[in-house]
């Protein structure tokens, strides 16, 4: 169904929002700009600011992208014959190959790194955010399979995969704040999660895969 002129505005005044917000917050620092300042930087309201973004952190971490369910979601949606891990590494490499504002690697992270960086409460949100992803996955997981409700299988896989979603942005934040090009970064992402999936015991690298046969076979 084709985007409305009503939806398409509200989608165009929130991106400015945040856009605008983010430019005041590496300029200013996170902590010292108002949400009353984004609205007259943004020519809208205060209401309208909160209209679209509940919390201040919103405007940096809006929940659509920086979602609790990211790795739920991508296991979720993978396609037949393929496992939890795999689909979470396909999806890793298709990002950084895309250099993709999801993982980091678009013009201009590095300042908004280091302003994130900078502010406890965003620094603070990444990390629960990351908990709650892994919470989700093993959710899942225990879902799918049919767990029981004791069995630590799918917590244990999903921590796996967790910690190497969250091995792959600690890189990505590293070799930015180290000034590396968006390209050196991405080249060397590609060969950490290349190791990364050899090292993988194969318990967790076949688990969960998903039943039926690729469209290609």
């Amino acid at each position: 169904m084709a985007e409305g002129l009503r939806e398409r505005k509200k989608r165009q005044t929130r991106r400015r929002i945040a856009e605008v917000a983010v430019r005041l917050f590496v300029e200013r620092g996170f902590d010292d700009v108002t949400m009353a300042e984004v609205a007259q930087a943004a020519e809208v309201s205060v209401n309208t600011v909160y209209n679209y973004f509940q919390a201040k952190e919103d405007l940096v971490l809006p929940p659509e992208e920086a979602s609790p369910r990211r790795l739920a979601d991508i296991v979720g949606e993978r396609p037949p014959g393929q496992s939890a891990a795999v689909a979470v590494l396909e999806r890793l490499r298709r990002e950084v190959r895309g250099r993709e504002r999801a993982v980091g690697l678009s013009a201009g992270f590095g300042r908004v790194l280091e302003m994130m960086r900078a502010a406890p409460t965003l620094t603070a949100r990444l990390e629960d955010l990351g908990r709650q992803m892994t919470d989700a996955l093993a959710v899942a997981l225990a879902a799918e399979t049919g767990a029981d409700a004791g069995d630590p299988l799918p917590r244990v896989v999903a921590w796996h995969i967790g910690c190497l979603h969250s091995l792959v942005y600690a890189e990505i934040g590293r070799r930015t704040t180290a000034g590396e090009s968006p390209d050196a970064i991405a080249a060397a992402v590609l060969e950490l999660l290349d190791v990364a999936e050899s090292l993988l015991g194969e318990r967790v690298r076949t688990y969960a895969v998903r039943e039926g046969r690729p469209c290609s076979e």
